[in-house]
């Protein structure tokens, strides 16, 4: 069910009969057809057990099904809206800047030591992200939102890429985070570059970075 983007704030999707969706509560802004939207107990693939797990990592935000007939057009609070595709693999995001999603992506969390151990457990600390992060996995189309435009910067065993942990919006592939400081003197005595800590990424994959240093 991919979505089409109509500007850089509001994407519009296609509702068919037998397929479900799911977007943040209160994201739609209008539609055509026969569509329904009720309040997604749970949140999502993965049943009770799922929400649950959610509650507890903290990575817990009301959404809603989509289903019917018809198409819906999603954003919510103006922010930027980048659509991601997935043929397979596994999108690592935050929950509360999902706007809509395939109904046929597994949902679940993910504990951000078992990516980058004690210094992954720091970085979501620093970033104020937490310790969990939300999983999207299969075939399927996500809309995430972000502060400004959103660009995709490719992983390659031979290129990690360095962010900003609060630029940071997204990644998926085979990759490994983690967070590596550059502390020295002059940050002990507020004369340093306001750089020191960057989010390095490594492995295969991509990594989604907006235009923002402002969490949402």
């Amino acid at each position: 069910m991919p979505f089409r983007e109509i500007n850089s704030k509001m994407v519009e999707a296609q509702v068919v009969p037998g397929q479900r969706m799911y977007s943040q509560r209160g994201a739609m802004l209008a539609y055509r057809g026969d569509v329904s939207f009720t309040p997604s107990l749970t949140g999502g693939q993965g049943g009770v057990m799922g929400m649950i797990g959610r509650r507890v990592a903290n990575e817990q935000t009301p959404l809603m099904t989509v289903e019917g007939t018809g198409t819906v057009m999603f954003g919510h609070g103006g922010h930027h809206i980048q659509v991601i595709n997935l043929s397979g693999e596994t999108l690592y995001v935050e929950a509360d800047r999902l706007l809509a999603f395939d109904g046929t992506l597994q949902q679940g969390t993910m504990f951000m030591g078992s990516q980058g151990g004690v210094m992954g457990m720091v970085r979501g600390q620093v970033t104020g992200q937490g310790l969990f992060t939300t999983t999207l996995k299969g075939h399927g189309s996500v809309a995430v939102m972000a502060h400004g435009g959103v660009i995709e910067l490719p992983i390659t065993p031979q290129r990690p890429v360095h962010v900003d942990p609060q630029a940071y919006v997204a990644h998926h592939g085979d990759v490994r985070n983690k967070l590596s400081t550059a502390l020295g003197w002059r940050d002990m005595v507020g004369r340093g570059s306001g750089e020191a800590f960057q989010l390095e990424l490594s492995g295969q994959g991509a990594v989604y970075v907006q235009a923002s240093e402002e969490k949402l």
